[in-house]
């Protein structure tokens, strides 16, 4: 598989997780990042039924709107 490097923005928990993981496990989430980017690049899958998944998954683990609210203000 070619790969490239981009970067993205994430939450300092995440950020601090993925600096903490080994290699071997760096590897496995770049690979689950890079087929869930991939995913929502497709043409075949709508915007709007990504982030419909993506808000019911983070509100699954505990992310209410007044906590994105906060989240995105502090850019």
């Amino acid at each position: 598989m070619d790969t490239r490097g981009i970067t993205i923005k994430v939450d300092a928990e995440a950020a601090d997780g993925y600096v903490a993981a080994s290699a071997e496990e760096r590897k496995r989430i770049d690979l689950l990042l890079s087929l869930r980017l991939s995913q929502v690049t497709r043409p075949s899958d709508s915007l709007e039924e990504v982030m419909r998944e993506t808000s019911e998954a983070a509100q699954a683990r505990g992310l209410t709107e007044r906590k994105l609210d906060e989240l995105l203000r502090e850019e």
